[in-house]
């Protein structure tokens, strides 16, 4: 190595010449998948807060103007007042700490922007569901039926065999319900190791994925696999019951008003948000060393939990998978170009900052790219907001 290379300074190999640039920023950032969270964006190398807010706002517009629509009202109640209170707390602690100096006041600042605007997505995208579920028409069942045959999987065995052991019912639901567990561990991990980059770029494909999930519903709606292959009574009810069978029909007409707000339902049956949330918890949590496996698995038996416990076809787990990483992979190329914009008077300096698995996880680095000789070479490490 030529002596006038710093020590400090790593090697990574430069992208083939034959690749577009935004190509090789693909190439890196796929190749490099536990480097996805460290996406750079702008200089501070996060997304704008008021984007995700603003993108938050739109969408509750959108949803108070559906409603509306439909004439659709909506009952708070107690369980409704305490999710807006949460929300409520959330944005006023959020507001009195955004200047905050002590590494503890940071972490209570960014823990309640996280996890406020994490409810606000989840109670939002579900309430949405309602006035969609008002404006589709029809049912695709049968459709989704035939691949789930050609692909052989026969939901009804797998029903069958959960019905007739009961011990594997309880595990099976709690699996179900991480889909709540994992965010709340993540969101937390990145507020105590201060990677604010990270979980905003995890919110904004959240975000992102649910509405294009919706999206897709309101041509896809369907009752599920258990109100259309099952005739007669339920030996084991799960844990999405009969939601969609029951009350999209009500929704279109004009029946299932006022909407409890805090006992809202699941009524995307096509796409599954629990596979495509499956994918973004682990990608999110993929360059955590000591959360890799553990979502990894956690995530794993959720899906495998379901089918059965949300009453979807296979299917429809591939199509929720499939919206993730199309969500993932555009939000990437998308920054990828944004950031080459921002940098074209300083070609040194390339979008992606490498994050490398296994630095200390209370260290926010600000990591920097530069060409040198015939590679590009890692440098100007800055570390920030070291306990």
């Amino acid at each position: 190595m030529e002596e006038h290379r710093k020590k400090d300074q790593i090697i990574v190999p430069a992208p083939a010449p034959s690749l577009s640039p935004v190509a090789n920023d693909l190439r890196r950032g796929i190749v490099g998948l536990a480097d996805v969270s460290a996406v750079k964006t702008h200089v501070r190398g996060e997304i704008p807060l008021v984007w995700l807010i603003g993108a938050i706002g739109l969408s509750l517009s959108a949803v108070v103007a559906l409603m509306a629509r439909f004439s659709m009202n909506v009952s708070v109640g107690h369980a409704g007042t305490l999710i807006l209170a949460v929300i409520g707390f959330a944005a006023i602690v959020r507001l009195r700490l955004r200047g905050a100096q002590p590494r503890r006041q940071q972490i209570w600042r960014d823990a309640s922007e996280y996890y406020g605007l994490f409810i606000s997505i989840c109670v939002i995208g579900a309430l949405a569901a309602y006035p969609m579920s008002a404006a589709s028409s029809g049912f695709v069942d049968a459709t989704l039926q035939r691949i789930d045959d050609a692909a052989g999987f026969h939901w009804l065995a797998w029903y069958r065999f959960v019905a007739e052991h009961p011990a594997i019912q309880w595990p099976e639901r709690a699996a179900y319900q991480t889909i709540f567990l994992s965010p709340a561990i993540l969101l937390g991990y990145f507020a105590w190791a201060g990677c604010r980059a990270q979980a905003r770029l995890f919110l904004a494909t959240f975000w992102l994925t649910a509405l294009v999930t919706l999206v897709l519903f309101a041509f896809l709606p369907a009752k599920g696999p258990l109100a259309h292959l099952w005739h007669g009574p339920l030996p084991y009810v799960p844990v999405s019951a009969l939601y969609q069978a029951d009350l999209i029909p009500a929704l279109r007409n004009h029946a299932g008003s006022p909407i409890d707000l805090g006992a809202l339902r699941g009524l995307v049956a096509a796409p599954s948000f629990h596979a495509a949330s499956a994918v973004l918890y682990v990608f999110a949590a993929w360059p955590v060393k000591h959360l890799r496996w553990p979502f990894a698995m956690m995530n794993s038996a959720m899906l495998l939990a379901t089918p059965v416990e949300g009453t979807h076809y296979l299917v429809d787990l591939i199509a929720g998978a499939a919206v993730a990483c199309f969500v993932l992979v555009s939000t990437i190329t998308v920054m990828a170009k944004m950031q080459r914009q921002s940098t074209k008077e300083s070609k040194s300096t390339c979008w992606w900052t490498h994050n490398i698995v296994g630095l200390p996880q209370r260290c926010k680095a600000s990591l920097h790219l530069r060409m040198t000789g015939p590679g590009l070479h890692l440098s100007n490490v800055r570390r920030k907001g070291i306990k």
